[in-house]
């Protein structure tokens, strides 16, 4: 069996290795214990050929192992947007789960919404000696700097979810503006082409915010009997998009025939002050992301629609594709996962799968 996995999280901080650290040449200094790691290039690459996936609880050690030393194993810093976010912890849990899979090591970061901070961790793992690194990215402009340092130092980057104005090594998620147009379209299917709107948005300045924005109005212009009434943040924040359908619930009252939260946090924010007022049966609500309470909202006829992003192969896909670029591969540049709307007709399905749990 694979040794179990060493994952070390810290949360807005930097992770500093307790390693000593040796020159290496046209490139920032490394681990001198990781100068032999390229030897094992041959096991990694036979994992990633065949698949591999268990569970991490309950394994003992690899035979096959034998003479590793923790310093000789991969290690790839990860710094993710914001782990208060419930999409964003099922996309660390996948990760981590994949990593376990592939004898990886991985530093974790949470950003907490900070795209300085998100700087400053890629650059702790530049000084670090990181062998990759996973980006999250918290906003497409202020977080590129991350992007052209880990470049800069030679190391490989992989954004994963969200994009940058940089171009990374390579990109693993899914196209956002898919997912406004499939969110935005049951609606106005839903309200036969006729009607008035409001619409979430997430932080402004990340990618999802844009795309999934681009891909709603796209929707919006083809139906010119759909008004948008009000657009907004909430920041992907659930009591702040409560606190916004309040404000707009008392600005537009009955008005209001349908809600777009440009994530699920959102939609379930708007769907609790909507329950609250009284109006939900007289407003559609749909989100994005088909995280857990979601999925139950629109199983129990609360919330009408989600699309489902499917966090556990963002992850996995990310994950592998670092791997891969490691050990001299050229994996494809940009990697897309497909969107799927989720309505009370097929949610079973996505209740049942793994990557919602």
């Amino acid at each position: 069996m694979i040794p179990l996995l060493r994952v070390f999280r810290h949360n807005g901080g930097m992770i500093h290795s307790d390693r000593n650290h040796a020159g290496e040449t046209n490139r920032p200094p490394r681990p001198a214990a990781r100068q032999g790691r390229r030897a094992r290039k041959p096991r990694l690459a036979a994992l990633l050929a065949g698949g591999l996936v268990f569970a991490v609880a309950g394994c003992g050690p690899d035979p096959g192992a034998a003479g590793e030393t923790a310093a000789d194993r991969t290690v790839i810093g990860v710094s993710l947007l914001n782990l208060s976010s419930e999409f964003i912890v099922m996309l660390e849990k996948a990760m981590t789960a994949r990593a376990a899979a592939l004898d990886v090591k991985l530093l974790i970061n949470d950003a907490q919404r900070s795209p300085e901070r998100q700087v400053q961790q890629v650059e702790s793992f530049i000084a670090q000696g990181v062998d990759a690194i996973i980006l999250n990215p918290c906003e497409v402009e202020a977080s590129s700097p991350a992007v052209d340092k880990a470049l800069a130092a030679g190391i490989p980057i992989v954004n994963v979810n969200s994009e940058t104005r940089s171009a990374p090594t390579a990109f693993v998620g899914s196209r956002d503006e898919e997912s406004g147009r499939l969110a935005m379209g049951f609606l106005a299917d839903r309200l036969g082409g006729r009607g008035n709107l409001v619409m979430m948005q997430g932080f402004m300045g990340q990618a999802a915010q844009i795309k999934r924005d681009a891909g709603a109005r796209e929707v919006l212009d083809q139906h010119p009997d759909l008004k948008l009434l009000a657009v907004q943040t909430a920041e992907w924040d659930r009591a702040k998009a409560m606190s916004l359908m309040e404000n707009w619930i008392q600005s537009y009252g009955d008005q209001i025939n349908a809600v777009f939260a440009q994530n699920d946090e959102m939609a379930m924010g708007a769907l609790i002050a909507l329950e609250q007022a009284g109006l939900k049966d007289k407003v559609l609500v749909a989100g994005v992301d088909a995280i857990a309470d979601a999925l139950q909202a629109v199983q129990a006829g609360r919330l009408d629609a989600t699309v489902f992003q499917d966090a556990t192969g963002q992850a996995g896909t990310a994950l592998e594709t670092a791997v891969r670029l490691i050990h001299g591969e050229t994996p494809a540049k940009e990697q897309f996962i497909p969107f799927r709307l989720v309505t009370r007709t097929n949610v079973a399905e996505f209740t049942r799968s793994p990557a919602n749990r």
